[in-house]
């Protein structure tokens, strides 16, 4: 077994296994090794607008949801180089609001362009040929073009550190493509055609796709197969 040279294994390690103490990792290092392992990662195009109004989209893939009652969206928001806040961060202080609009493979090139980084001011949207629909219930637009779309008002902030802020939204109103869903509020994943961050500059589509359920007690007791049983 080869030892990574910034982090020297466990004394005794189990066969095949390197292992890393986060501790002796630089940011950079510690960043590879998560967002390779950590994937797909579901991406979320932020719209948001400052105290004048003056609409910015931005591309996160360090965003999940992480509870349905209340129904809360998180980001985790990279600051500057230089240490400033980006747009998306210092736009949802002022207001208080933002939307996530969901990537479909549809909306890619759209949102690869949204991730170039202007200057202040830009139109991120019109440099890419999104069309903004006024939000309902929050300030911020949502991409006509997206598939889903959630507005959602500020709940928290966390500070974790000198890189990074995690904001949590309540999502107060909802925009769904009509095919995408149905009378029951399934969502069709086919139709949704959602994509995912992989590492690097990877992409990944939810086009391979099965279900798997989860088994009661007695029926995996009774047919231990089951667990694999993929339709």
């Amino acid at each position: 077994m080869t030892a990574h040279p910034a982090v020297p294994p466990q004394a005794d390690p189990a066969p095949g296994i390197v292992t890393f103490d986060f501790a002796k990792l630089t940011p950079r290092e510690r960043y590879k090794l998560l967002i390779g392992a950590v994937v797909p990662r579901p991406i979320a195009l932020v719209t948001t607008v400052d105290a004048q109004g003056v609409v910015n989209a931005a591309p996160f893939s360090f965003f999940n949801c992480l509870s349905a009652d209340p129904a809360i969206l998180a980001l985790g928001v990279e600051y500057r180089p230089s240490g400033g806040q980006k747009d998306t961060g210092r736009n949802v202080r002022e207001t208080l609001a933002f939307t996530v609009n969901i990537v479909s493979d549809a909306l890619v090139e759209g949102m690869n362009i949204c991730a170039v980084p202007f200057e202040p001011g830009i139109d991120e949207l019109a440099e890419a040929g999104l069309t903004a629909n006024p939000g309902v219930k929050v300030p911020c637009p949502w991409i006509a073009q997206a598939p889903a779309a959630f507005e959602c008002r500020h709940h928290t902030t966390l500070g974790i550190g000198n890189s990074r802020e995690i904001i949590l939204g309540e999502v107060v109103y909802a925009h769904f493509r009509a095919d995408t869903v149905d009378q029951r509020l399934h969502v069709d994943p086919v139709a949704l055609d959602a994509i995912g961050r992989m590492g690097g500059h990877g992409y990944a589509t939810t086009r391979d796709y099965f279900d798997l359920p989860t088994l009661p007690v007695a029926t995996w007791r009774a047919d231990p197969e089951a667990a694999n049983r993929r339709s």
